[in-house]
């Protein structure tokens, strides 16, 4: 096992230098191998089959990690990267172990460092409203977690290095939930997880994939406290995303 993490160690830090070396030298995105496409089933509302994290990313106990306590138990007091230096608290992701939603933010704040849960301050009160008051969902039918799990300081966004130190685990995440559709909430999650440097408000309000789950990227809810004007085109997002898991829409 001790030989595992040593090889393990040598793989993620050969990695992280080759990413860092490619974004130094202007590339704009990481690489990404093809998603494996989802079972086939006549049954339209089933769920993806999501596929697994590159193996040179994943820790041998992540791969074998089936529940979220047991990716948890993995990631355990994380010092992956620097951002564990100036948390209070890790942030992993709340909500239905099984949810048909999921939402995946940017990166805790003040408010969720403080306390350990994604999506709690007045950005998190407007995300609640959009799940509880739109989409007559309780925020415990969905689950909710963020591309990097601490804090960056200053709420800047989350480095190269951070995001690769990270998804791993929230790729395992996805899969052990497997959700039927991700709603990224912004520019960070939508271009992490599709892997592109598009434009959040030219990828919004249309259908994508990551690894055979659909993605539909639209605003983050601290944009919309800053442009209350966008709710409207939020909301025609979400209603996409009810009527693709069968929810009704009023």
């Amino acid at each position: 096992m001790a030989g595992d993490n040593s090889q393990f160690s040598k793989g993620v830090s050969a990695a992280r230098e080759y990413l860092l070396r490619e974004f130094d030298m202007g590339a704009e995105f990481l690489p990404q191998s093809p998603p494996r496409q989802a079972e086939a089933a006549s049954d339209v509302m089933a769920r993806p089959v999501v596929a697994e994290f590159p193996d040179l990313l994943v820790e041998p106990d992540l791969k074998a990690a089936d529940t979220l306590d047991a990716v948890r138990d993995v990631l355990g007091d994380c010092d992956r990267c620097k951002l564990c230096k100036g948390r209070i608290n890790i942030v992993f992701g709340v909500g239905n172990p099984e949810a048909e939603v999921m939402f995946v933010g940017e990166g805790p704040g003040a408010d969720e460092d403080a306390q350990g849960i994604p999506f709690v301050g007045r950005a998190g009160k407007l995300l609640t409203d959009i799940i509880e008051k739109g989409m007559r969902l309780r925020r415990d039918d969905v689950y909710i977690a963020n591309i990097v799990k601490c804090r960056p300081p200053d709420n800047r966004n989350p480095e190269p290095d951070e995001i690769v130190a990270c998804e791993p685990f929230l790729a395992k995440q996805i899969a052990v939930i497997r959700p039927r559709v991700i709603v990224a909430l912004g520019k960070v999650p939508t271009q992490s997880l599709l892997q592109n440097r598009t434009p959040i408000s030219k990828q919004r309000g249309q259908w994508h994939d990551y690894r055979g789950v659909p993605v539909m990227p639209t605003f983050h809810p601290a944009y919309l406290l800053r442009s209350p004007g966008e709710k409207r085109v939020v909301w025609d997002d979400i209603k996409q995303v009810m009527k693709k898991v069968g929810l009704p829409i009023e």
